[in-house]
């Protein structure tokens, strides 16, 4: 039987380095291409790895060589609160990612690639729909009229339009899924691209027993969080799927901030207080809904927060000890 050969964009990144692994695992021949080596290793897993630049159109034909099947393309300048909130980083957010959605469309276009996988996000959901942070509401049918709260969810609206527009017109096979908060080990911890659970961990491993945490906002404003290897599970089945989203892919267990701090604190075993202040937060209330997912692939995550939390606290609490040489 012939190997799917499959080509993973942004695989030196968190959720593609994984996505590496288990195609790996699904026997798929892997080529991945991103700016940077994947920093833990996943890169390893992939039969090729380029490093490349998608914001080149030559760069985007040349990583489809040889013929691939299948694309998977989760590339796109991003980080946490603190990068995408604060406005500072909004025209390389824009220009960067839809340079690679556009150069690596018409790239798959005219290589007849068979299938494309595109990452979206959460963040393109309407924030006058997330304004109460008890009653958020993001199911798939409310994106319009359009409203995102960040330039980085605007990029990634205009990006499902992109890719679906060609499935219209180029009669290429699209598959859309919007991310929701997706956390584990292997993923950025510190520099200023993290996100809230990375961050959260970070902090509470560096602190000493009875010290302080800072957290952003008033500890209100709430979130749901995916365990990444749930997150490549529910990506598989969506491309082996006659099905093109867009669709959720996130947990429903909501809580706020300020639980999530507590909860990681107690898996730390430190006696912690928590500090609010002032900083980059987003909408007050986001959760995904996942009866569209369920009723179309027959998923849904089965792990709790607090499973997920132990071992991304447990990985993160690592790296601080061995970066402080202990």
């Amino acid at each position: 039987m012939t190997k799917r050969r499959v080509l993973v964009c942004g695989a030196g990144g968190f959720i593609g380095g994984h996505l590496v692994k288990r195609l790996k695992a699904e026997n798929c021949w892997v080529r991945g291409i991103d700016l940077k080596r994947n920093p833990f290793g996943n890169q390893q897993y992939a039969d090729e790895f380029i490093v490349g630049d998608l914001r080149n159109p030559e760069t985007c034909h040349y990583m489809l060589e040889g013929g691939i099947d299948d694309v998977y393309q989760l590339a796109a300048d991003m980080g946490g609160a603190g990068y995408i909130f604060t406005g500072e980083q909004d025209a390389h957010v824009m220009h960067n990612s839809a340079l690679c959605n556009l150069n690596t469309v018409e790239a798959a276009r005219q290589c007849r690639v068979k299938r494309i996988f595109y990452s979206s996000s959460a963040c393109m959901y309407p924030e006058y729909n997330q304004l109460d942070p008890e009653n958020p509401k993001c199911t798939e049918d409310s994106a319009y009229p359009a409203q995102p709260d960040s330039e980085y969810g605007w990029e990634k609206l205009f990006s499902e339009r992109l890719y679906f527009s060609y499935q219209r017109n180029h009669n290429m096979q699209v598959r859309v899924a919007r991310f929701h908060n997706i956390y584990g080990p292997q993923g950025s911890w510190k520099g200023g691209r993290e996100k809230a659970p990375a961050a959260l961990c970070r902090k509470v491993a560096e602190a000493q027993e009875g010290g302080t945490i800072q957290v952003w906002g008033d500890g209100k404003q709430t979130r749901s969080f995916l365990y990444v290897e749930e997150c490549v599970e529910a990506v598989w089945r969506l491309m082996d799927s006659d099905f093109p989203g867009p669709v959720n892919i996130g947990s429903e267990e909501m809580l706020s901030i300020g639980e999530l701090a507590q909860m990681i604190i107690e898996i730390s075993q430190k006696n912690l207080e928590i500090e609010y202040i002032e900083g980059p937060t987003g909408v007050r209330g986001r959760n995904s809904d996942n009866k569209l997912i369920a009723q179309k692939l027959g998923w849904q995550p089965h792990a709790p927060l607090r499973e997920g939390l132990e071992k991304t606290y447990a990985w993160i609490a690592k790296q601080v000890r061995l970066e402080g040489g202990s």
